[in-house]
This record gives structure tokens, C-alpha cells and sequence, in this order.
């Protein structure tokens, strides 16, 4: 990012009687290396010469002096108004950032322009314990920071190290586009301070924006620093703000439907936690106690017990100037409580361990039904049966990117049957099992997503009263690969292995709700399959007269984001490829069904040409131990070998490039080739490594036949020859590297193909799929013919029965007529029988 391309960012801090800090704090943001930043400071009223004491201390700060306390939501607020910037910055005055706080933040709003704001990473001040890396929101309205007080240490990683969108940002650090925040008037300063932030980012996401937390930007905070100079807990005053400040919240977020049932319950929790607060005798007053002497003195009440009470009354009093902005938030919102429901984390912690209060909590949350409103998130089950390590393959791969696709809205568990498992750090659970394994994780999801062989591991799956929904991933046609796999293997065995595999698919065929596919011409052929199978029903085509609720494409995907250098790449690792060297990439493994030595002697007949011409094969060796070397590998370095290509023109990388490291390589080349025999399972085959060429923007040369010469061909994204063309193959890699206007084009035109294969919107039909799962139509339990023929009564029986008298005599005569007869009282004895 250049500097000319920086947004201004507006710091503001608010300072309330805490100069020294609000001093330390502002110096620290003066020091910070970005170039456009403007600094606000608001003094709120302080009256102690604060005001004098930071301006002289900090020239450079456009310092803004209220006439009164208008607190932390009410000082940003007028700080906001003063501000140039078109992003603005909230820092606490106890707070300090770290060097790359500002630029972190601006990198993610200017990657994602759907990022409303950015909550920071905020630890404490040495930087060893967490403040602020999630937040959570309970049922009753209060905001809570998840994790807040543990050391970092302690937190898992994939808690705070990665990137993820959140309900809300903590006010003492995070960053807002200025004219989201004046679209939403800003802070709602009727809250004054605590859950102003909450209130917010709340707001924010009900209207579509998106609040994304990013673990690069931090800063480190003295909590409640400021607040504990100028009060004490025992006052009840920040007790009375949080509690009425939550049902505020509340009031105005919800929706109709389920204020009205949260509502009630949150006020008679206030009452039950503020008597539980002060150990308050709830039974004091009761005349079922016996009548005694007459007591009128007054009864004393804790003041953190009284906070509670005054806070209800207040909220009532608050409640028209509420309802005014709750109509407005209602009427501008553009997703539902449910869309939010994974943000609010765990919506259904009581949050206070006090023994009278967890006691009502449990009664309130069963008599308003509160957990069918804020209920578990859906469990997903994802199972695979590649190796998941650092270097993964294709399946694999597909697994990884479904499960953290679905995430961010559901409880996600991604399983490997395969012996191989040492997973990189992720978002959801990742774990291995055996097959005896399963039945836990299975009994545990709502939906099971699956490839490959593993529905034959989970047998309770195929049960015909198992309520599970089954998504089942088709993208690979595993009988067709095996078709041409399974050449050189004995005869016998063969015509078994195929049997065997295309039982596994029927299986899947006849249990599954869901099915992906890879594209659009295995949409057909599995189409086909289906029809066959005799599970395209009536009732199935009447739900659905396309199908595309039964069977979706869901292409193998890339990441939206554009490949960025990590390390070193194929011209540092593989000695004898220089700089100006042009280099043809083949991104995957070396399998069967390819034809790498028609690739191999195109080489040849180009370096004659073109001297620095170089052909480099990213991994000889599977990552899976369970998949079998194939001899086509060996004989590819045998061919270059007698060619003299090896080491020279023909690199063989032999250990499998780590998922996360493949874009070093990609953006060493100058070209991306894959190249197929012409047969059955080329036809219906998606090359998944080939999207990798998409992504890094390489222009393709690609043997005809299958969906990506199509895509190629139609879009101008290179060069498509014909099968075991050598001639062909030379002349068309010589163009995909050397006409330098012909790559040019082919690049632009990638850039915009690319977008369509980006993974969110890949799995856009499997998202949508588990926001609102069913089972397929022919799977429902009860399900029955909802108009049956009428059963023939009478003469219509005598018509039928000439009728086909009739019908058999014309076909075979009085033999046809005895034969079919007889069958027909051996049918009838054998029922009566």
C-alpha cells in the first residue's frame, strides 16, 4: 500500500481526569509510523488543568474541551465530530498501541470494503495477559469479553492468532469508517459509558457490516485504569451503568419476536442477580413466614444491590426515547437474530456464580423458552479420508475450506480417517479417528458432511430410521478414476475393485440429503446415476423441479485472496533455474490418468528454440501414505532422463510443496500445463491443482477434453491442444510464455475467471444448504404418496381383466393367455398362503 493511498485515521482519545496517562498514550500515537494520522484528545470537563497540562505536553494534539462530563460515549462522540479522517480510531487514555496497530487495521478496511470496523487485539499493558481477543453477548443483554483475564499463554491460539468476525469491538481500541459511524449517529450516548461498544458494533451487523477482529493490530491497556481513579466498585455506579445499559441494548437490537420473550426474563434476572449481589433476604416481607411483631424500620440495601433496582428504573424511564431508536434500527436492519446467533458466542452463559442467581437463571431460561431463542449453534461434522498435515492434497484441501467456510456460523469438527494427521492451527476443531472412532463424533453432529469411502466406516449413517443429515461430496468420480488407475492390475481384481467402488457411490447416492458435484457436466452425469438409482422421484422432482436442492455444483475453490510471497519459491529450491529463466509449472501429483510424457517431449522440441525453457513438477510424492506410487511418475523421469532433460530442462521436485507454501512456487512462474489422455474420466474430471494456476494469475496451456480446457478455451485464459500432441503442446507453451501481448491478455482475462472459483463463493450452495438444513423430500419420516390411484371396484375390475385378456392373446395367444394366467393364481396362493 502506498502512502498516497493511506486514509487519514483520526485518533480519539478521551481524557477524564488522567492527564499523565492520556499524556503517555498520545505521545505513544505520535511516534507511530503512518504518516496520515491526525490526533483528537477530549477533555471531559477534568477541571483539575488537565486540559492545559496535555496540550503543552503534546503540541501536535487538536485538543476539544467540553463544557461537561459527557462521558466515554458522549466525549468519542464530539471527538468524531472534529475529526477529518475517514476512519476513526478509538484508543483508551490507559491504553498505548503497538507500532503496526493503525496500519493493520487499515489494511484489513481496505482489503474488504464490506469491514465496517476493526476490534483490536488489547492486552494488558505487559502484554502477557488477554483483555480483548473475542466477544460475547448474553441473553440478557450484557456484552462480555471472552478470554478476558486469562493469560495469553493459556488461550488457545486459534482464539486470538487468527482473523474472525465478532459482534462487537472494545471501545478502548478499535477503528470504525467514519461515515458508518455517522450513519449510525455514532455512540449512543444515553449509555454514557460501558457496552456504548457493544450497542455499536451490534448495530453495525444488523444493518450488514461486517465487525472483524484482527490479531495484527494491538494494543495493550491498564484496565479500567481511569475508571478505578475516579470511583470505586462499592459505589453501585458502574454496577447501575452496566445493568441498565444492557437493557438498553436489548430494547433496541432485538427483534420483535424474541424481545418478547427475552425481555421479561431479563428484567426478573436483574431483580434476582441485584438481591443475590447484596445476599439480600428475598423472604423478609413474606407473611407466610408468621406474623411477628410489627417491624416499619428501615431495611438496609447494599448499594451494588440498589444499582440494580435504580438501573430498571432508569431503563423505564429511558424506555420512550428507546423506543424511537428502536424503530429506526428495525426498520434499517437487513439480517435476523438467527444470522447473529454464532456472534453472540455462548448466548446462554449466566455470566454471575452466585448460587441464588444461577438458581433463577436455570428457571428463567426453561420457562421463556430462551434456549430455543439463543440455542447451541448447529454442529457440523466434516469427515475425510485424506492425510491433513501442512502438505495436503485435493481432497483434503476441499475438506479444510468447507469446514472453515462453516465456522463462522456453526460448531465445525473436521475429521480424518486417514493415520496421518498433524493439522496446521485452524479456526474449528481438527482431529483423526479411527472407524471406531466415528460413532461419537457422528451421534454428536446435526449434519455430516463426507468424501470418499467414509460412509462405509459410519454404518449407523445408513440405518433407515438415522434422523442425521447426510451432505455427501461427489466432486471426485471415483469409479472412473479407478478405471483408469487400476490398468496393470489382474483382471479379476479389477472388475472387483470397480464393483466395490461403485457400491460405495450407490450407497451415498441412496442415503444422502445433499450432494455436491464439481461442475456443471458431473451435475449430469450424477444426474444420471440418480434417475438410474430411482431416487429422482416424483415427490423428489415436485420439492424441486430442478434439482438444484438435491444436487449442486460446488467447484473446488481458491482463496479470494490474491497470492502473497512467504519464502523462497521453485528458483531458490531447485538449483539450475535462473532469474530470466521461463518456467512451465505442473502444480500437482503426477497420476495415471495423465499423460505428463507427451509434456515431457513438447520440452524437448521447444528447447531447441527457446534455450531457457524449464518444466518443473511441484511433487512427485503423494503427502497421503495411503494412496499408492503410480508407475507413470517413474517413467516420466525415465523419459527425461534419456532425453538429457533432467536437471536441465525437467525438474522433479520429489517431496510435496506444504499447502501453505505453494504460492512461493506458483509466483516463480511464467505458465501452468496440465495434460490428460483422452478417456472416459477426463470427461467428467476437475483438475483441482489448475484453479491454483487461476489464482496466481498464470496464463494455461491444458490438453482438450475435460470442463477446464472448456473454461480455457471460452474465456482466453490460454491454450487448449489436442491429446498426445507433442508438436502442438511445444508450439502452444512457446506462446504462453513468449508472446508477451498474448500473456498479458490471458492474465487480465484470469483475474476476473479467478473471482468466480474464490472458495466463499464456491460453497456459497453448501452454506446456504446448512443455514437451513433438511432432509431431501423422499427422506422425510412419515412420508407417503399424497394422491394415490383409487383401488378398482366392480366393473371396472371385469374391464381391467378383458383388457388384458385381450392383450395377451394378441401377444402370444391361448399359450401367452394360460401362461400369464397361472402366474397369476401362483401370486394369489402364495398371498392367501
Amino acid at each position: 500500500m502506498t502512502q498516497g493511498a493511506l486514509p487519514v485515521v483520526s485518533v480519539i482519545v478521551v481524557n477524564f481526569r488522567g492527564a499523565d496517562d492520556t499524556v503517555t498514550c498520545l505521545r505513544a500515537l505520535a511516534g507511530l509510523d503512518y504518516p496520515r494520522l491526525e490526533l483528537i484528545c477530549v477533555d471531559n470537563a477534568s477541571g483539575t488543568g488537565d486540559a492545559a497540562r496535555i496540550k503543552a505536553a503534546v503540541p501536535g494534539v487538536k485538543l476539544v474541551e467540553s463544557p461537561e462530563n459527557l462521558g466515554f460515549a458522549g466525549g468519542c462522540n464530539l471527538g468524531a465530530r472534529h475529526a477529518t479522517g475517514t476512519v476513526l480510531a478509538f484508543l483508551n487514555n490507559d491504553a498505548r498501541p503497538d507500532p503496526d496497530w493503525v496500519r493493520a487495521a487499515v489494511a484489513e478496511l481496505s482489503a474488504d470494503p464490506r469491514v465496517g470496523a476493526v476490534a483490536s487485539k488489547v492486552l494488558d499493558w505487559d502484554g502477557t495477559g488477554t483483555d480483548f481477543v473475542d466477544g460475547g453477548l448474553t441473553w440478557f443483554g450484557m456484552g462480555y469479553k471472552r478470554h478476558a483475564g486469562s493469560p495469553l499463554a493459556d488461550v488457545p491460539a486459534a482464539e486470538h492468532e487468527v482473523a474472525k468476525d465478532v459482534l462487537f469491538g472494545t471501545g478502548s481500541a478499535m477503528f470504525v469508517r467514519s461515515g458508518v459511524f455517522t450513519e449510525l449517529g455514532g455512540f449512543d450516548e444515553r449509555f454514557f459509558m460501558f457496552y456504548e461498544d457493544v450497542d455499536l458494533g451490534w448495530r453495525m451487523n444488523l444493518r450488514g457490516w461486517r465487525v472483524r477482529y484482527v490479531p495484527e493490530s494491538i494494543a495493550y491497556h491498564r484496565h479500567h485504569g481511569t475508571m478505578d481513579a475516579v470511583d470505586a466498585p462499592d459505589t453501585g455506579r458502574e454496577t447501575f451503568l452496566l445493568e441498565r445499559n444492557a437493557l438498553a441494548a436489548l430494547y433496541k437490537n432485538l427483534s420483535d419476536e424474541t424481545l418478547a420473550k427475552v425481555l421479561p426474563a431479563a428484567l426478573a434476572l436483574a431483580v434476582r442477580r441485584a438481591t443475590a449481589r447484596g445476599e439480600i433476604d428475598a423472604t423478609q416481607l413474606d407473611l407466610q413466614r408468621g406474623v411477628g411483631p410489627v417491624e416499619t424500620d428501615p431495611v438496609a440495601i447494599p448499594r451494588t444491590s440498589l444499582a440494580g433496582m435504580l438501573a430498571i428504573d432508569q431503563f423505564v424511564e429511558l424506555m420512550p426515547s428507546l423506543a424511537e431508536s428502536r424503530a429506526v434500527e428495525q426498520a434499517a436492519r437487513v439480517r435476523t437474530d438467527a444470522d447473529l446467533i454464532p456472534l453472540l458466542r455462548k448466548a446462554l452463559e449466566p455470566a454471575y456464580p452466585l448460587p441464588r442467581y444461577l438458581d433463577a437463571h436455570e428457571i428463567l431460561v426453561k420457562a421463556f423458552g430462551i434456549e430455543g431463542v439463543f440455542g447451541q449453534r448447529r454442529r457440523v461434522l466434516v469427515i475425510t479420508g485424506d492425510a491433513i498435515t501442512e502438505r495436503m492434497a485435493g481432497p483434503a484441501i476441499r475438506a479444510w475450506n468447507i469446514a472453515a467456510s462453516l465456522a463462522g456460523e456453526h460448531e465445525v469438527r473436521l475429521v480424518t480417517v486417514n493415520p496421518l494427521a498433524d493439522p496446521p492451527p485452524a479456526p474449528f476443531a481438527v482431529s483423526a479417528a479411527k472407524r471406531r472412532d466415528l460413532a461419537e463424533p457422528v451421534e454428536w453432529a446435526d449434519i455430516v458432511i463426507l468424501q470418499g469411502h467414509v460412509l462405509e466406516m459410519a454404518p449407523q449413517l445408513k440405518k433407515p430410521d438415522s434422523s442425521k443429515i447426510v451432505v455427501c461430496d461427489l466432486y471426485d468420480p471415483m469409479h472412473l478414476e479407478l478405471l483408469e488407475q487400476g490398468r496393470g492390475v489382474p483382471d479379476d481384481k479389477r472388475a472387483a475393485d470397480l464393483i466395490g467402488v461403485t457400491k460405495v457411490l450407490e450407497a451415498q447416492l441412496e442415503r444422502g440429503d445433499f450432494f455436491l458435484c464439481a461442475s456443471e457436466r458431473q451435475r449430469l452425469f450424477w444426474l444420471g446415476h440418480l434417475a438410474a438409482m430411482g431416487r429422482l422421484t416424483p415427490r423428489l422432482y415436485d420439492a424441486d423441479p430442478t434439482t438444484h436442492s438435491l444436487l449442486s455444483v460446488v467447484p473446488f475453490g481458491l482463496s479470494p485472496e490474491a497470492p502473497r510471497r512467504t519464502g523462497p519459491g521453485l528458483r531458490a529450491a531447485l538449483p539450475g533455474i535462473g532469474e530470466t529463466d521461463h518456467v512451465v509449472l505442473w502444480a500437482g501429483g503426477v497420476y495415471s490418468w495423465f499423460d505428463p510424457l507427451t509434456l515431457v517431449r513438447a520440452i524437448d522440441r521447444l528447447r531447441e528454440r527457446r534455450g531457457d525453457v524449464r518444466l518443473v513438477f511441484l511433487g512427485m510424492k503423494h503427502p497421503n501414505p495411503e494412496v499408492a506410487e503410480m508407475d507413470i511418475g517413474a517413467r516420466t523421469i525415465r523419459l527425461a532422463d534419456s532425453l538429457g532433460l533432467t536437471g536441465k530442462h525437467v525438474f522433479f521436485n520429489e517431496q510435496w510443496v506444504p499447502y501453505g507454501e505453494r504460492q512461493n512456487w506458483l509466483l516463480d512462474a511464467d505458465c501452468g500445463v496440465t495434460t490428460h489422455y483422452e478417456h472416459v474420466e477426463t470427461t467428467f474430471a476437475f483438475r483441482t491443482r489448475v484453479l491454483d494456476y487461476l489464482w496466481s494469475g498464470l496464463p494455461i496451456v491444458t490438453t482438450d477434453g475435460d470442463a477446464f480446457a472448456d473454461l480455457v478455451r471460452a474465456e482466453g485464459l490460454g491454450v487448449v491442444v489436442p491429446a498426445e500432441d507433442s508438436e502442438a503442446l511445444a508450439d502452444a507453451l512457446e506462446k504462453a510464455m513468449y508472446d508477451t501481448e498474448f500473456a498479458a491478455a490471458a492474465r487480465d482475462r484470469i483475474a476476473e475467471v479467478a473471482q468466480r472459483f474464490a472458495w466463499p463463493r464456491a460453497l456459497e450452495p453448501l452454506v446456504e444448504f446448512c443455514r437451513d438444513p433438511r432432509p431431501a423430500a423422499d427422506r422425510l419420516p412419515g412420508a407417503s404418496d399424497l394422491a394415490p390411484s383409487d383401488p378398482l371396484r366392480g366393473t371396472e375390475v371385469v374391464r381391467r381383466d378383458l383388457a388384458l385378456v385381450k392383450e395377451y392373446l394378441a401377444d402370444g395367444g391361448v399359450r401367452e393367455l394360460a401362461k400369464r394366467v397361472g402366474g397369476r393364481v401362483l401370486k394369489v396362493a402364495r398371498r392367501n398362503g
